[in-house]
């Protein structure tokens, strides 16, 4: 586990291997027969986790979700279930990204086995959600989805494109999709904790030590908040992310 600054490339195994969770039965309607997990990066005071995840099939007891999480499915499926059973969107399956919002009362299912990257968000300072609604709080990405140029960024150097679509109700996490033409910035603390994956192009991340990242479609990376680092994006990028601004707190 890393806790400081530095660019993560997070890998389906961990980088080496992952850990097995102790498993309470009174957490779920139908337990699994083993979750694994790597936590890459923890700030507890912060309530950020990011890591990779592994379950057998189950079905956790019914509650509120613990966290804002966005999620990149690498193998199986998964669903969310209400207070009545009935399924609440459309679920993610391997090759597709999600968002979850925080507190919103559910149950988790899988038919199977599921592996996920996720980088989750749970605030200790701030107020535990209340009077949610479980509709409209589960949102699939699928890596098909494209920008126009109604959607353009302003003050930006290059052609830059962006479109959230999850944000939480503390406002201070975005979950959307972003592309750029060329791109090259230069070296500057990165302003808030990212989750990235890469859908289409490349890109260079250069680290204040020098140390070079190389990122193409299907990476998956994370870089903290205060990272120095600088972008190099030789023709295209087009990447799914999740942000969160660690300045932008809840009082408690």
């Amino acid at each position: 586990m890393r806790d400081n600054t530095g660019i993560i490339r997070l890998h389906a195994n961990g980088p080496d291997g992952l850990t097995p969770v102790a498993v309470d039965p009174a957490e779920f309607d139908t337990p699994p027969e083993a979750q694994n997990l790597h936590i890459y990066f923890a700030d507890p005071a912060l309530g950020l986790n990011v890591g990779v995840w592994q379950s057998a099939p189950m079905q956790e007891a019914f509650g509120p979700f613990p966290g804002d999480e966005f999620i990149v499915m690498l193998e199986g499926a998964f669903g969310l279930r209400d207070g009545a059973g009935t399924g609440v969107g459309a679920g993610a399956k391997a090759g597709q990204c999600a968002a979850i919002r925080n507190g919103i009362p559910v149950s988790w299912h899988q038919d199977g086995s599921v592996r996920k990257f996720f980088m989750i968000y749970n605030d200790p300072r701030a107020a535990a959600p209340q009077n949610l609604t479980a509709e409209g709080g589960l949102t699939t990405l699928s890596p098909e989805m494209t920008l126009t140029d109604a959607e353009l960024m302003e003050d930006t150097s290059t052609p830059q494109r962006d479109r959230i679509l999850f944000s939480n109700d503390l406002g201070n996490f975005d979950v959307g999709l972003w592309d750029t033409q060329v791109l090259n910035t230069e070296l500057e603390p990165f302003p808030y904790h990212e989750m990235a994956q890469v859908l289409e192009g490349e890109v260079y991340l250069t680290e204040a030590d020098g140390t070079r990242h190389h990122f193409t479609a299907g990476d998956v990376f994370f870089i903290p908040a205060g990272t120095p680092c600088i972008w190099h994006v030789p023709s295209y990028l087009r990447k799914f992310y999740a942000a969160l601004d660690p300045e932008n707190r809840p009082d408690g």
